[in-house]
């Protein structure tokens, strides 16, 4: 049940984001606009206060009791950007604007890679802190507990990835000239 109100909160992000950029540039209607962004945070909350039901009335935790809290901490931390990059494309694909950022090189896009992993970082912090109030929901030593546990021990992990190859990008500079009309990954 988790995964697919997941899944949901998922979609019903992007349907908010989306009918922002339309009520913006094609109705333009700015306050309109701003209150779309705006309802997704909601979107976050409902589904955290769902899982923290769940979870208290007894529910057996998951694998994607641990993705929500993942989640929440993605779209805290990330939720600005990702509606400006959705603002872009929608600038670029349909009203035929392109303000796409350009492909970096050297230490810029080291540099880019860097602050990238710490909104990561931050990305982890907020989430580890909605992981540990599951484990403390759910009884700590309980198997619950032990199933959050292995989601923090995994995305853990994977942060030390991102951390080793965002400085990767510091340490071994491309060589390649600057100002490549490629877009930004």
């Amino acid at each position: 049940m988790i995964t697919i109100l997941i899944i949901l909160a998922e979609i019903g992000f992007w349907i908010f984001i989306l009918a922002g950029l339309v009520t913006r540039y094609r109705l333009k209607k700015e306050k309109l606009s701003l209150w779309l962004f705006g309802m997704t945070p909601l979107i976050d909350l409902m589904l955290l206060m769902f899982t923290a039901f769940d979870l208290k009335n007894g529910a057996e935790a998951t694998f994607a009791h641990g993705l929500e809290a993942i989640y929440i901490g993605v779209s805290i931390a990330y939720g600005k950007q990702m509606i400006q990059w959705a603002d872009r494309q929608f600038q670029y694909y349909f009203l035929k604007i392109d303000n796409r950022p350009k492909k970096l090189y050297g230490l810029e896009r080291g540099k880019k890679e860097m602050r990238d992993f710490f909104r990561h970082l931050l990305a982890f912090i907020i989430g580890g802190a909605f992981l540990g109030g599951m484990i403390y929901l759910s009884g700590k030593g309980s198997s619950n507990a032990k199933t959050l546990m292995g989601v923090w021990n995994k995305w853990s992990i994977i942060l030390g990835i991102d951390f080793l190859i965002s400085l990767s990008y510091i340490l071994f500079p491309d060589s390649r000239k600057k100002g490549s009309n490629r877009e930004a990954n």
